[in-house]
């Protein structure tokens, strides 16, 4: 073949076909789901878990897809349950935070209710291998307190008493402690009643003297220190001589 251009050409499309034949039949659900894209996939896991974490499921776990309108009442057990801890998610309350709840709503009174009764309806409520209660096991506990404390009124009475004072509650925050003025720290703190060294560090108007008052300054002016009358000798000596005869 000499002289002539040898030309190449592609295999037969029918061998193709054969092979995407053998690959549909190993996969039979190749050809028939549509890809989705990456960007709708993680919708859907998104959508997932927002839904699960309304109804407080996990993966796997039974509840409903639809988001479930969270009450007054839980909001504030939310709120109570994560006070002073980041890592807690609200879904269960410590017996600290319990204590402090029913002390802040105004559920211990001291005749009925007392902290002692709110010790032993937490102890009473969870489960014996937990440290928390969860928010039924909560309810649970209002229940049992409002029985104590609301004991003329009937059963359903008693338990919306107890709910109304919890209800929109947040935890109370303690604010900063203020010094209190009383004389004695009034003196202490006055600068202009300062003896020694210490009152050589501030002025006749009590401000600072910054350096001068801490270090030694060496005094060239050849009066003694503490010198009431210093100047009054230049004053004399520079009197003005105007009108006195020669």
């Amino acid at each position: 073949m000499d002289g002539q251009m040898m030309l190449c050409f592609p295999p037969p499309i029918r061998d193709n076909i054969d092979d995407f034949k053998v690959q549909t039949a190993k996969h039979p659900n190749l050809g028939s789901a549509p890809l989705r894209q990456h960007s709708e996939q993680s919708k859907d896991r998104a959508s997932k878990r927002l839904s699960t974490e309304s109804n407080g499921t996990s993966d796997g776990g039974v509840g409903s897809s639809t988001p479930v309108e969270v009450t007054a009442l839980e909001e504030s057990f939310r709120r109570f349950a994560i006070h002073g801890d980041t890592r807690a998610t609200g879904k269960d309350m410590h017996g600290k935070n319990w204590s402090k709840l029913c002390k802040d709503c105004g559920v211990i009174d001291g005749k009925n209710i007392t902290l002692t009764d709110v010790d032993i309806v937490f102890s009473k409520v969870k489960k014996k291998s937990c440290r928390a209660i969860t928010y039924d096991e909560f309810k649970v506990a209002l229940i049992d307190l409002a029985k104590k404390k609301y004991k003329e009124k009937t059963g359903e009475e008693a338990e919306a008493e107890v709910f109304k004072l919890i209800e929109g509650k947040t935890p109370v925050i303690a604010g900063v402690t203020r010094a209190v003025a009383s004389p004695t720290v009034s003196r202490l703190t006055d600068p202009t009643k300062f003896t020694g060294s210490h009152k050589e560090r501030f002025d006749d108007t009590g401000r600072g003297k910054g350096k001068a008052g801490r270090v030694d300054m060496v005094d060239t002016s050849g009066y003694v220190s503490g010198y009431k009358h210093r100047g009054s000798y230049e004053k004399k000596v520079n009197k003005p001589t105007e009108g006195k005869p020669m």
